[in-house]
């Protein structure tokens, strides 16, 4: 088959590799109809992420048919139109128990990423991500092998398009998750920072449940502009202004009751900050998160769906106690959100596709990740067609 694959930073290519096959009784192979790049992947592709192999299949959000299953698999059917999970959960151990998908102990044998993790063991395998993870080969492919299909693959209703429903895999629910996690609600106010894929479906979710105040945080023009236009968010540039300034003077000199990092660890910081990333000697750059805490009221929530990992210099956790703030974060637990997320795009109440800008096809996916990568001709998310 065709597949996205990582060859070193900013190197990926479209490839020949062997068709997945089926290795334990409750997989599936899935035909892909249908495959997205994510910010994460933007992680991986620049080469910041370790124990990414050269010959990884790249891809966590992806869509398709059902054509072979495994004979303990009970849920599905060859045939079945389902989207996937980029989480793979057992269903059965004490997190996946208490709905803690991404926490499952069962299905990644590799270390996760915690420093200091004692006997704590991984959390949850992800497809396409690394060895951390347990380096499952991902969806920008023409086929995949999804393990664990009684729990994480959800069907999908034909009269529902792929382009409708694909982002159930991962930035639906993740900025589902984070506007849950901030406590938000009608009347509220509340600040995003970064306007990419996961900040724009926080917005979405955030105006659906009566978020009144919106205020978005980049510094690409044209994902503010889309911001404001689509979800009423007020747009604030970070390169002319200082951003938490900005919203604090915009609510009574208070700040928001909560803000949403949809940044994560590359967020743009000061150039020693950039220059200690790059020479290992700080795991993240803490910008986005020091702008967080200061946007914040107090007593407000600090929601992290941006991905961090290792340690951050300049974290202030002093003015994060002196404030009172509390703090959410961590991998989405995709299974829990996709059956509720999938009705409220059966009523309306959510359009994700609208963020769609670029549709190319698979052996085009290089190009793709270039596209994204320099926020080329107004780029805010790429989705990838196999056999196109």
């Amino acid at each position: 088959m065709r597949a996205l694959v990582y060859h070193s930073a900013h190197d990926v290519k479209v490839d020949t590799v062997p068709d997945p096959t089926l290795q334990e009784a409750d997989d599936i192979i899935l035909r892909i109809t249908a495959t997205a790049i994510c910010g994460s992947d933007l992680h991986l592709y620049r080469g910041k992420v370790p124990r990414l192999n050269a010959g990884d299949i790249l891809g966590h959000e992806f869509m398709g048919e059902v054509v072979e299953t495994g004979a303990g698999v009970t849920a599905l059917a060859r045939g079945d139109r389902v989207v996937v999970p980029f989480v793979i959960a057992c269903g059965s151990c004490h997190f996946c128990d208490m709905q803690l998908y991404s926490a499952c102990e069962t299905t990644n044998p590799d270390s996760g990423t915690i420093l200091n993790k004692k006997s704590l063991r991984p959390g949850a395998a992800l497809f396409g991500f690394t060895h951390n993870y347990g380096g499952i080969p991902g969806g920008q492919a023409e086929y995949a092998r999804v393990p664990k299909a009684n729990v994480g693959p959800i069907k999908i209703p034909d009269a529902l398009t792929d382009e409708q429903v694909l982002f159930l895999s991962d930035i639906l629910p993740t900025g589902y998750q984070a506007v849950l996690n901030a406590n938000v609600g009608p009347g509220s106010s509340l600040a995003i920072f970064g306007a990419g894929p996961v900040g724009q479906m926080a917005a979405a979710c955030a105006r659906m449940l009566g978020v009144e105040h919106l205020f978005m945080v980049d510094h690409h023009a044209y994902r503010l502009e889309f911001a404001r236009a689509t979800y009423g968010a007020i747009p604030i540039n970070f390169d002319n202004v200082d951003a938490a300034e900005v919203i604090i003077a915009h609510t009574s000199n208070r700040g928001v009751d909560a803000v949403i990092d949809a940044v994560g660890f590359e967020a743009k910081g000061s150039a020693l900050e950039t220059a200690l990333t790059a020479i290992k000697l700080e795991g993240s750059s803490g910008a986005a998160l020091r702008q967080c805490i200061a946007a914040v009221r107090r007593g407000g929530v600090v929601s992290v769906p941006g991905v961090y990992a290792g340690f951050i210099h300049g974290f202030l956790f002093g003015d994060a106690f002196e404030k009172g703030i509390s703090f959410r974060s961590g991998q989405t637990h995709v299974q829990r959100y996709m059956p509720e997320l999938l009705e409220h795009i059966r009523a309306g109440r959510l359009q994700p596709e609208t963020i769609i800008t670029h549709r190319l096809p698979l052996e085009q996916a290089a190009e793709g990740y270039r596209i994204f990568d320099k926020k080329e001709d107004n780029c805010r998310k790429v989705i990838l067609r196999p056999g196109a």
